[in-house]
């Protein structure tokens, strides 16, 4: 069965996780905090089938602006974002910094879920969604539908069901050729089992028994099991959300950010040449330090280029000093944000992950 791995975006209460949860069963809010205070603090997983042959694999996101980089850990590698907007409310400050990521990062599909429409008054429906149509014009999202549902009462789930399953049938299943690679964004200790890390496997593919190396630090690990959507399976394959049993590291030795790969396959840098391209509102001045989101790290850097500032929107080839090693590949998408006050103010594709 093929996974179709779908990442939720938006602003602070308009219904992300409550809409995961009508989708799949599964509540997505796993921390006891979460649950005390009602929003969504760190990422959360949950996968429901959309056919015999299409899985969907859920990251459920934070909304609030203060966990913004944990939003970052989850979408990076997803297939299709699905973009939430309170019919109450429409779009709102996160709502647009999450849709400047995904576009950052290249997503290229998704879907518009309009929700709380049972307690949307008179023409608050229309007028969010005419809200959202002028966010994403002219964007991979421009012609997506907008689907208006309620998971409380349950309308528009089947239609937004089925949309996702279009969309996953128009999605080309990834290449299991090339390097594996694991970015880690979840890292627990299983009763019985020890060391667990989960990440979506965004190439190659990995086997029980397997050897491999956590970079930054080169650790080496072996695969001890692998699971994915609950199961137990002896091969996971690029485009799986997976969860993998490790030996030979502990707990403590392994953080957020963190990439699984084969020896002698990939390295970290602390240079690298990205094509970088500014938002419409914000400049960069040279030899600033950023925050540099890559998969699921957040390092911090030195963006060095020609001029003496990049004007709002602006676009140029820059050098990256970072302030501790990240693990990237040619190709990569990044994203820029201020190191204070913090904020989204672009991202990039990096042209050469180790340059002289």
């Amino acid at each position: 069965m093929r996974s179709f791995i779908v990442g939720t975006a938006g602003h602070i209460d308009h219904g992300k996780s409550s809409l995961v949860k009508a989708l799949t069963g599964t509540d997505p809010d796993r921390l006891k905090e979460e649950k005390e205070r009602g929003i969504t603090i760190d990422l959360g997983f949950a996968h429901a089938p959309l056919s015999d042959n299409v899985v969907a694999s859920f990251i459920d996101v934070p909304g609030h602006e203060k966990f913004v980089r944990n939003m970052l850990a989850g979408v990076s590698g997803i297939d299709a974002v699905l973009l939430v907007i309170a019919a109450t409310e429409g779009v709102m400050p996160q709502t647009r910094e999450h849709f400047d990521i995904c576009r950052m990062l290249g997503i290229e599909r998704g879907l518009i879920a309009l929700t709380k429409i049972d307690a949307a008054e008179g023409p608050m429906s229309d007028l969010a969604e005419q809200d959202v149509r002028d966010l994403v014009r002219g964007s991979f999202l421009d012609d997506a539908p907008t689907i208006r549902v309620s998971a409380r009462s349950g309308d528009g789930l089947d239609e937004l069901k089925a949309a996702l399953l279009s969309l996953a049938n128009q999605t080309s299943a990834r290449s299991h050729a090339g390097l594996f690679r694991l970015p880690i964004d979840r890292v627990f200790t299983l009763k019985g089992f020890g060391t667990v890390v989960t990440g979506t496997l965004t190439n190659g593919k990995v086997e029980v028994g397997e050897e491999l190396v956590v970079l930054p630090a080169g650790k080496k690990a072996r695969v001890r099991g692998l699971q994915v959507h609950g199961d137990q399976v002896g091969i996971a394959v690029a485009g799986q959300r997976t969860a993998m049993n490790l030996a030979g590291v502990l707990v403590e030795d392994l953080t957020r950010g963190d990439v699984l790969v084969r020896e002698g396959t990939l390295r970290e840098t602390r240079l690298a040449d990205v094509a970088i391209q500014l938002l419409a509102d914000a400049p960069l001045k040279y030899d600033a330090r950023v925050r540099v989101h890559a998969a699921s790290a957040e390092v911090l850097g030195r963006v060095k280029f020609t001029e003496a500032e990049l004007g709002k929107g602006g676009a140029t080839v820059a050098q990256i000093r970072f302030e501790s090693p990240v693990v990237l590949g040619r190709g990569d998408r990044v994203v820029l944000r201020s190191y204070s006050p913090v904020a989204t103010i672009g991202g990039g594709r990096v042209i050469d992950p180790a340059p002289r």
